[in-house]
């Protein structure tokens, strides 16, 4: 199985960090199966911080994703919906097991030059 590395804003990664946010929502699946997320904080963090282990996925429409992740989102309604606005399918990536890094890397360090607009195979 494969790991991707996601770029995902900073207030997020902390809410995924902490336990809050159990699913990171795309537009998109992977094509190839994945086990593993690698995390990538935006800006200003600018470094990769941790991993987190891939329990499965979620596909349907908004409403229906919505619906089924709602409680732990880690996201509100407006945002959900600003970023699905005028698609017809959603995906969840559902989170499982956290491991925060002692000291973050570099995108260099797994073989990365520049932060991916969504996400890279590694």
């Amino acid at each position: 199985m494969q790991a991707i590395l996601l770029s995902i804003k900073p207030e997020y990664v902390e809410q995924i960090f902490a336990g809050i946010k159990r699913y990171e929502y795309r537009k998109r699946l992977p094509r190839e199966e994945v086990s593993k997320l690698v995390i990538y904080a935006t800006n200003p963090v600018k470094q990769v911080i941790g991993e987190v282990k891939l329990e499965g996925f979620l596909s349907g429409s908004p409403d229906y994703i919505w619906e089924r992740t709602k409680k732990d989102a880690g996201i509100t309604q407006s945002k959900f919906r600003q970023y699905f606005e005028g698609t017809m399918k959603a995906c969840a990536l559902i989170l499982g097991e956290i491991t925060v890094y002692e000291s973050p890397r570099s995108l260099n360090d797994f073989g990365v030059l520049s932060a991916p607009q969504s996400f890279v195979y590694l």
